[in-house]
């Protein structure tokens, strides 16, 4: 057997999209712009939530939630990402590359499940409307958001120190803008088994189970809103609900696509746009079709701006 040419890794270099200068040149001012959208907009969402009080109910408490997850999420590697599309040194340390990898499978990891969680707290509130005060109370909404939070950061952080003690071969040259854990076991030399295992129950502990409980939520939601008499008012709950269902189906079935795929030996590019578009495409549009198209968040947004004037 001959012996494995194993090399002490001090950082990777990350192909990206440094094969296509062209697309590197398109994608740094589209990318750039997602990303302030992002921030921007995710932030006006957490500031409103926070500052004005009639938003302070268990809906607004998750969508900040949500917001936090999204700024954090693309923060993880969308500043490196544009740096690098207008470099030619795309490097990243060692520790970089775990510490970006670890923040990114938990940030992604928690937003899972935080959709599911947003899902049963509208199944609470539309199918039992009378009683849904005292079953979402304040405390339960804190404990469910500190689970979601503390598990995903557990399961991400074992992940990450699993696969990053592997030995890794060759060139360390990532094929992907990011320090993605599939793409780093790919230049592992030794036993990634046990790796891919942890992977794989992640992923259907997060992907297949919490969606499947979406759907039964919306499922129930839907039975109830087709027994409420007013035209309006179904067709009001149908428009909530099918804009909810939009971002589920976009996040999870790109996620799904993802990491539940058939292995390939050679990366594709087909992979990295689709990356791009679960990972930044996704947190530009909720705050559009979770809030800004609600007229409570609005009417907060003119009241938090108007005191803002007023106070100059």
């Amino acid at each position: 057997m001959e012996p494995v040419n194993r090399t002490v890794v001090s950082q990777f270099f990350l192909k990206g999209f440094s094969g296509y200068p062209t697309l590197e040149h398109l994608l740094f001012p589209l990318c750039s712009a997602m990303y302030l959208v992002t921030l921007l907009g995710n932030t006006a969402i957490v500031a409103v939530s926070i500052l004005d009080a009639r938003l302070h109910t268990p809906m607004y408490f998750f969508l900040g939630n949500l917001s936090i997850l999204d700024i954090c999420y693309t923060s993880t590697f969308v500043p490196l990402m544009l740096v690098h599309l207008l470099s030619s040194q795309k490097t990243i340390s060692f520790i970089g590359c775990a510490i970006q990898m670890c923040l990114s499978l938990s940030t992604g990891s928690t937003e899972c499940l935080l959709l599911a969680i947003m899902a049963y707290d509208r199944c609470l509130a539309i199918c039992r409307p009378l009683r849904y005060p005292v079953l979402m109370s304040p405390w339960l909404c804190w404990l469910l958001a500190g689970v979601a939070w503390v598990l995903c950061l557990l399961k991400s952080v074992t992940e990450t120190v699993i696969a990053m003690r592997l030995p890794f071969c060759g060139r360390h040259v990532v094929s992907h803008f990011t320090c993605e854990i599939l793409a780093v076991l790919k230049l592992a030399c030794g036993d990634t088994s046990v790796s891919e295992a942890f992977l794989l129950v992640g992923a259907i502990l997060l992907l297949p189970v919490p969606l499947a409980f979406i759907c039964l939520s919306y499922m129930l939601i839907l039975a109830t809103i087709l027994r409420v008499p007013s035209a309006a008012g179904r067709r009001k709950a149908f428009s909530t609900c099918s804009a909810h269902l939009a971002v589920v189906l976009l996040f999870y079935g790109t996620v799904i696509f993802m990491y539940m795929k058939p292995k390939s030996k050679e990366a594709r590019i087909s992979d990295e746009v689709f990356t791009v578009l679960y990972a930044v495409v996704t947190p530009m549009l909720n705050p559009v079709i979770y809030s800004l198209r609600n007229k409570e968040v609005k009417e907060a947004v003119r009241t938090v701006w108007g005191r803002r004037k007023a106070c100059r």
